[in-house]
């Protein structure tokens, strides 16, 4: 199947796609650079990813952008990611606004700097009608943390009255979670050769695909996702089923 955008690739994309943007660091020491080169290199990717995903039908991006564990990297390192997350949300906000997309998070974002916060907010607010397209940016996530904070305003209904135990589904953990509103991702995509979750949407990837290539986030363009979705459109979801009960 060619690395192309066609009919049958339209007909049967992933409604939702959620990526781990790894590699950056690992790509500019190849090269003798900085660390903080490689993250520059791989913000300058994403306006071609959300191109190509809207191109290829996905309805919902997920990028894993700062990780709840980021914060004990050094120091310098995690300054200059918030840096260039100030700048994205500038540089990015006449795209999404051109092409009627969506822009939310997942996170606890009030560990911030406050000029982010600032940016996102207004960034949500200028796009929250929009419905072409919604891209998610995961900032200062884990699904520990979040799976915490869930649990935690379930106890809190629970001890307000609002809430009994016996009556808790899984509906109800869900609606708790940072992705209420938001379906599961379908594919979700690791770059850089580590094959592992990383904390990331742990509960919500339970039925995903899982898609791992060597190519460093820095490197991977437009080619490189529609291979992905291809990829993925050659997978059998079963959902705990049989082949044979799903040709039924």
């Amino acid at each position: 199947m060619s690395n192309t955008i066609n009919n049958d690739t339209l007909s049967n994309a992933p409604r939702h796609v959620a990526i781990i943007m790894d590699g950056n660091g690992r790509w500019a020491k190849e090269r003798g650079k900085p660390r903080i080169d490689g993250h520059i290199q791989g913000a300058s990717r994403i306006s071609e990813i959300v191109k190509a995903a809207s191109d290829c039908g996905v309805k919902y991006l997920t990028l894993y952008a700062f990780s709840s564990e980021n914060w004990n990297r050094p120091q310098d390192e995690v300054s200059a990611l918030m840096s260039l997350l100030k700048q994205a949300l500038v540089s990015e906000k006449q795209n999404l606004i051109k092409n009627q997309i969506r822009f939310m998070t997942i996170g606890d974002i009030s560990a911030l700097p406050d000029d982010c916060k600032e940016g996102i907010e207004e960034l949500k607010s200028q796009t929250k009608s929009f419905s072409n397209g919604n891209i998610i940016l995961a900032l200062n996530y884990g699904s520990r943390d979040e799976l915490r904070r869930a649990v935690k305003n379930i106890a809190k209904d629970v001890a307000a009255g609002k809430l009994e135990p016996d009556s808790i589904t899984w509906d109800t953990i869900s609606d708790k979670l940072d992705t209420f509103g938001i379906p599961d991702p379908d594919l979700l995509i690791r770059t850089s050769g580590e094959m592992r979750l990383s904390n990331y949407l742990m509960i919500q990837a339970a039925y995903a695909e899982l898609y791992f290539t060597k190519t460093y986030w820095p490197d991977f363009g437009r080619e490189e996702f529609i291979k992905a979705v291809n990829e993925f459109k050659r997978r059998e979801r079963r959902y705990g089923l049989t082949t044979d009960q799903l040709k039924k």
